[in-house]
């Protein structure tokens, strides 16, 4: 990836704070890159892009910014999905990109825990616990498919194969 394409692709500097970030903050190593394309002379402009650029790869060796391409950006929204992070709405995309409704992923497997209810641990690495207490039948094998939407109030609904949904919450 070129240096100018990965930082068209600059989602976030690794050190968060609990708070999001305005919206047209960008972290300083970015800014004084960009900064030099308002310099007339060809000499100085391609000194502070040098400069700058080489600032910017610091920093992104050091972990101070991290550079992802939209690949990673949506992987890493697929696996955040179902977790509930205000402090970061603009980190995995831009304001107003389509949310992920669904996943899709096959059983690693599950297990009934106390009052009757089922947490099942799927092959991408995620564990979902059943809040309601309907009682679910569905095989218990590896490999079953398994999808997971949003449902109301914040929560999702997991089926197994062909089984009746299950309300879930991300764990």
């Amino acid at each position: 990836m070129s240096l100018i394409s990965g930082l068209a692709a600059l989602a976030a500097a690794s050190t968060l704070s609990t708070q999001a970030a305005p919206a047209q903050e960008r972290p300083e190593t970015l800014a004084r890159l960009m900064a030099c394309r308002g310099i007339a002379d060809n000499t100085a402009r391609l000194a502070c892009f040098d400069t700058a650029a080489g600032a910017l790869d610091t920093a992104e060796r050091q972990g101070d910014v991290v550079v992802i391409d939209r690949a990673g950006v949506a992987e890493t929204r697929r696996q955040l999905f179902g977790f509930e992070m205000p402090s970061l709405p603009r980190l995995f995309g831009p304001e107003g990109a389509a949310e992920i409704e669904a996943i899709e992923s096959t059983l690693q497997g599950a297990s009934l825990v106390g009052e009757g209810r089922w947490v099942f641990r799927l092959e991408d690495g995620s564990v979902w616990r059943q809040i309601d207490s309907e009682r679910v039948r569905f095989q218990n094998r590896p490999g079953q498919p398994v999808r997971v939407r949003k449902a109301t109030l914040g929560s999702f609904l997991l089926t197994v194969g062909d089984s009746r949904a299950v309300r879930v919450r991300r764990q």
